[in-house]
């Protein structure tokens, strides 16, 4: 069994700064892309960054500039450095990853999601 669990959301002023993380646990012989997602009331959960085991990130051009995605590979964790923040970056935010739990078995992951809100 896997698992992700996220920390660090909260509540902060416009122009502050947040910092996710996120933790894989469980049966993992090798974790792929590892990312966060992002959810606002009544939108479609949308794509915020990612980062391939190469270490390649892809934003998305809102977050751009703003938002750095890291990853521990010895902690199996992702971490989202969050600056700038704006009202709009209202959302929870959820953790995915691509781990697999043996050489011929993968699968698509998430986390349970944590608030972030932006006040302005």
């Amino acid at each position: 069994q896997v698992q992700l669990v996220e920390s660090g959301g909260g509540l902060v002023q416009a122009g502050g700064s947040l910092r996710l993380s996120c933790a894989a646990s469980g049966r993992i012989f090798k974790i792929n892309v590892m990312g966060w997602y992002r959810q606002a009331p009544g939108k479609q959960r949308e794509l915020v960054a990612t980062i391939t085991s190469g270490g390649s990130t892809n934003y998305a051009d809102s977050v751009k500039g703003r938002f750095t995605i890291s990853r521990d590979y010895a902690k199996k964790t992702v971490s989202l450095q969050m600056n700038s923040l704006k009202p709009e970056d209202t959302a929870v935010y959820y953790c995915n990853a691509d781990i697999l739990s043996t050489l011929l078995s993968s699968n698509n992951y998430w986390g349970q999601g944590t608030q972030v809100t932006v006040s302005s």
